[in-house]
């Protein structure tokens, strides 16, 4: 009997412990880190001159003052963005393609992670740069500076 519940109590951890180790686990961290990552769907990028084509938003003001993804507070007032794949630090100059405005903004968030085509998340100041506040999204496209 005391075998019975020792495998039992045994499996949900030799489960877990796959899952964790198993090929989903390695597929995760690799697709994670630049330039390897693959985009989402509906997202263009082209590796040779690391230009990132796709859909920003920016931050709400709920956010304001919150802790980012490299430590800082977020300021709404910062040049500053959000992205799933590059390195925290980078520079990225972000261009609209509808109007061609652009602004150089510093990766220092992780996201966004509500829609997937949406590639940037901006802070509202390098949003109105864009001219993007009234509409709150633009077509853009990224060009990685370091």
């Amino acid at each position: 009997m005391q075998r019975i519940r020792f495998a039992t109590c045994l499996l949900p951890i030799a489960v877990f412990a796959t899952a964790c180790c198993g090929e989903g686990a390695q597929r995760t961290v690799a697709s994670s880190a630049h330039p390897a990552a693959k985009e989402p769907d509906g997202v263009d990028m082209d590796r040779d001159g690391d230009v990132l084509r796709g859909e920003a938003s920016y931050y709400a003001d709920f956010f304001d003052g919150r802790k980012t993804a490299s430590g800082e507070r977020y300021d709404p007032g910062a040049m500053t963005c959000a992205n799933r794949t590059l390195p925290l630090g980078t520079r990225v100059r972000i261009r609209r393609v509808d109007t061609g405005q652009s602004v150089v903004v510093r990766v220092n968030d992780r996201g966004p992670f509500g829609k997937r085509r949406r590639i940037f998340d901006l802070s509202k100041a390098a949003a109105k740069k864009l001219n993007m506040l009234e509409r709150g999204t633009a077509q853009v496209e990224a060009v990685v500076l370091q």
